[in-house]
């Protein structure tokens, strides 16, 4: 009778969960990636989508197409919906079951609207190509309807453009509706000037990019200054309809009048984070991540690891107090690969290894030959803006972007928009501003 190999089954596929799989390629087991899409996405560019930048096939590649070549794999598609530890069994929306003999639970994170989730209608997150494509959509929309209002207060309001949120993602976005408004669309319409359209970033905090020394913080909002946004600080947004927003800051209340609306304010954990803690009774955090051991596995669970955006980890560096781990993409990947690294310790009946984190800074974009970099190396940190940091950004993510063509590509389409300002994937599908947002977006 055949052996049976240890079955190992990994939810989800971005960084962590791919990661994982790549890293178990030469291990004596058996592997299910379950993902409710069939894609791995590069996030970190996922804005460019939405801004018409790249066209989706650009940061996206197929999961099976990534796993074609390792024969301990098998890929399937489905949606995880509750876990059985006891009797180690998942079960999928479709009412399949499948059994493991191990589980790393990579599920990721969602939008978070703070309990007002009323607001996501009116202010969609960035998190999915059905995003990007709902974004990009109602930015065009918005240039298009207001070729064709007649009232000035009407248009005002369908060219302002509102982002929430001063992280990476709000800062990229941001800067990039100012650079198309100011640089892709002028010439292309008769009865308005898309020049005229203004952007605004609201933040909480005092401060763009909390994350980055507060030098390389002011640098950032001194360049989206220089590229049109209108950044404003301490503004805690108090409601959102239809029709624009309500801040309040350190003067007072004030409406925004806005159809278009971007929130890249707060970040949740899967809801597979609330499925695993009624399965096993595991703790969970504020955002909602799982709590996990050092080792990354669940508190008297060894054979479930928790890893990327769903855990809420710590870094075990010798010497040093346990730190957080960002809920970024590095850390993601390096989770990954020390969940591999224990799994097969545990098959050998060796001690598992806590999980170290290595931070090797931060980087963020604003726009045309405008980013800031944060670096901590060997030598010492390393920190600065403007066109040399964005040409770092740059062949940074083309480096980590999965695949030769999609770097290549990705290479291609921003020289030429480079040169022209063009954005070529500047195609949707349907019409109006309440049209819906098909997911068929992705052939543009």
């Amino acid at each position: 009778m055949a052996r049976m190999r240890p079955q190992v089954l990994i939810i989800g596929c971005g960084f962590g969960g791919l990661e994982a799989a790549r890293a178990l390629r030469t291990a004596d087991v058996d592997i299910t990636v379950v993902d409710k899409t069939n894609h791995h996405l590069f996030q970190p560019l996922l804005y460019q989508v939405a801004t018409a930048g790249l066209s989706a096939p650009s940061i996206a590649a197929p999961i099976r197409h990534l796993f074609r070549r390792q024969r301990n794999v098998t890929t399937l598609l489905g949606e995880v919906v509750a876990i059985a530890p006891t009797e180690r069994t998942v079960t999928l929306k479709d009412g399949a079951r499948l059994h493991w003999d191990h589980l790393i639970v990579a599920a990721g994170a969602t939008h978070s609207y703070f309990g007002r989730d009323d607001w996501a209608a009116h202010a969609p997150g960035l998190k999915t190509l059905s995003d990007a494509f709902e974004i990009r959509r109602r930015v065009l929309m918005a240039f298009e309807a207001a070729e064709r209002e007649e009232d000035p207060v009407r248009r005002a309001a369908l060219l302002q453009f509102v982002v929430v949120g001063g992280g990476p993602t709000g800062v990229e976005l941001a800067g990039t509706f100012a650079e198309i408004a100011r640089h892709t669309l002028p010439g292309e319409f008769r009865r308005i000037d898309p020049r005229q359209a203004r952007v605004l970033l609201v933040e909480g905090s005092p401060r763009v990019l909390q994350a980055m020394p507060e030098p390389l913080s002011e640098r950032a909002r001194e360049q989206l200054a220089a590229l049109g946004v209108e950044v404003r600080l301490a503004a805690r947004v108090t409601g959102i309809d239809a029709e624009g927003l309500d801040i309040t800051t350190a003067t007072g209340a004030e409406r925004l009048h806005s159809r278009c609306i971007v929130w890249a304010a707060g970040v949740a954990a899967s809801p597979l984070g609330r499925v695993l803690a009624d399965a096993t009774g595991c703790t969970l955090d504020r955002a909602g991540r799982v709590v996990v051991e050092a080792d990354l596995s669940l508190p008297g669970h060894p054979a479930i690891q928790v890893i990327g955006d769903l855990a809420s980890a710590h870094s075990h560096a010798p010497g040093r107090p346990p730190q957080p781990v960002p809920g970024v993409s590095p850390g993601a990947k390096q989770m990954g690969r020390c969940a591999a690294a224990n799994l097969q310790q545990r098959l050998r009946n060796q001690a598992t290894t806590p999980f170290r984190y290595r931070d090797y800074g931060n980087l963020a974009t604003i726009g045309r030959n405008s980013a800031v970099v944060d670096l901590d190396t060997p030598a010492g940190a390393w920190r600065f803006s403007g066109y040399p940091a964005w040409l770092f950004w740059l062949f940074a993510h083309v480096y980590f972007l999965i695949g030769f063509r999609n770097r290549f590509v990705v290479l291609i389409d921003w020289a030429w928009a480079y040169w022209t300002h063009d954005r070529h994937a500047r195609v949707v599908a349907g019409s109006g501003l309440s049209a819906a947002s098909p997911e068929n977006g992705a052939q543009a």
